[in-house]
């Protein structure tokens, strides 16, 4: 694509960044037929290649609107197109120069800049996420139909009260007493990387995970002085804010790493993404670009650190449940590791319906289903059709953001994949909370 970017703007490093984007893309427009967006809309501005001509042409100095702006927020970053595109356009890339270029140019109005002020303060802490949802069950009665619906329901925390991944971190010997081989003792450590949703309105993601890690010999501790991952804020285009948090989880982990953590291991694949992505997001922080390209490496998704362990030591009981297996999109498009999460549930005896449009978005997508909701709710329904197709009794998925939002409108339950492991794994006293 040939490009001719404002002269002052082509000097920064976005800019150059953005031209040589820009000048892979060939208008074949193969983007446009794996893209949700375009899928629902059939407008070329809704889809990859309309997006970037958008972009192209704002940042060759042309007039920009609300439209254009319109456009790019309903964009769900999905990165689907960038699967499927034959010249390796790294779209999300570009588009996150658009999207912090046209914030500059097009103000927002009150009700919009208050909307992401809120999420960008509340949904990256836990403890504030956690108020808002017990307040939420409190007064549901006052919400519309469509957020009560949005309130994740309550969890019975598996091993009881002091399971709560909040507290001290838990050794792997006091997990394995409830487990089917309680003489297995953690050898190996991990990083339990614990987000900042996930453990407000999920804690059995992660204490399943410990439980399961354990029987590998491996130990899951979690960092208390970690953060959220930055991607709520990087989404959102509070940059600096995605950038602090960035480097407060480096901080955190970097001691436990020297002292000999094998990997981060991230049950939430929309955070395994933004961690990996560190190096991009502290280019221009020299002090710790070294050890962000360290902590990219270490970054593994759950499903990757199962793929590359001996799971024979898993006694995993068998069932005739019947698992619908989600793949995420920052998991087959973002990571582009969806082998080993199919894969994984095979080798451990997971009975997987058969489901469609496997490549197409739910429509969570961070806080797009908050932002976007109309055209959120349309992705949801299709992909729920494409997933209970084949009757399951169970929906497993790898983030937590599509857990909630698929559990929103299923009619089967929805968990994360390695509950339904933990769960066959071993039958532990759970205790309501």
């Amino acid at each position: 694509m040939k490009t001719n970017l404002d002269s002052a703007f082509l000097k920064s490093k976005d800019g150059q960044k953005a031209q040589d984007i820009l000048r892979r893309c060939v208008h074949c427009g193969f983007c446009n037929a794996t893209c949700p967006t375009y899928q629902e809309l059939s407008d070329e501005r809704d889809g990859p290649r309309g997006r970037i001509y958008l972009i192209k042409q704002m940042l060759e100095g042309n007039e920009v609107t609300e439209k254009t702006q319109r456009h790019l927020d309903r964009c769900l970053t999905c990165r689907s197109c960038e699967t499927t595109c034959p010249s390796g356009v790294k779209y999300a890339e570009l588009l996150d120069i658009g999207r912090k270029h046209i914030e500059s140019k097009v103000p927002r109005s009150a009700k919009e800049k208050l909307i992401r002020f809120t999420l960008t303060r509340i949904f990256p802490h836990s403890g504030w996420v956690r108020f808002g949802v017990v307040l939420g069950r409190t007064f549901s009665f006052l919400l519309p139909i469509a957020l009560r619906k949005k309130l994740p329901q309550q969890q019975v925390i598996r091993g009881g009260q002091n399971n709560r991944i909040n507290l001290k971190p838990i050794n792997a010997k006091r997990i394995s007493t409830n487990s089917p081989t309680p003489e297995v003792k953690a050898i190996r450590t991990m990083i339990g990387f614990k987000g900042c949703v996930q453990q407000a309105v999920t804690p059995n993601t992660l204490i399943a995970a410990r439980e399961v890690m354990c029987h590998l010999g491996i130990e899951l501790i979690t960092i208390k002085n970690e953060t959220c991952c930055g991607a709520m804020n990087a989404h959102l285009s509070e940059h600096q804010r995605a950038i602090e948090q960035a480097k407060q989880n480096i901080n955190a982990w970097w001691p436990h790493i020297e002292n000999g953590a094998e990997a981060i291991v991230i049950s939430a694949s929309g955070c395994g993404l933004s961690i990996k992505e560190y190096p991009e997001l502290l280019r221009h922080e020299p002090d710790y670009m070294d050890k962000a390209n360290r902590i990219a490496a270490l970054a593994k998704d759950l499903s990757d650190v199962l793929a590359e362990e001996d799971l024979s030591q898993l006694r995993i009981k068998q069932s005739g449940e019947r698992a619908a297996v989600h793949c995420p999109c920052s998991l087959q498009h973002g990571i582009d590791r969806k082998g080993n999460l199919y894969k994984t549930l095979s080798q451990l005896g997971v009975v997987q319906t058969t489901t469609h449009e496997n490549h197409l978005c739910c429509g969570s997508a961070g806080a797009y289903s908050l932002l976007q909701p109309e055209l959120s709710q349309k992705l949801l329904k299709r992909k729920l059709e494409a997933l209970q197709g084949d009757n399951p009794d169970v929906i497993v998925t790898a983030n937590i953001g599509c857990q909630l939002h698929l559990a929103s409108e299923s009619t089967v339950p929805v968990k994360h994949w390695i509950e339904l492991l933990a769960e066959r794994l071993s039958s532990t006293e759970e205790s309501s909370v």
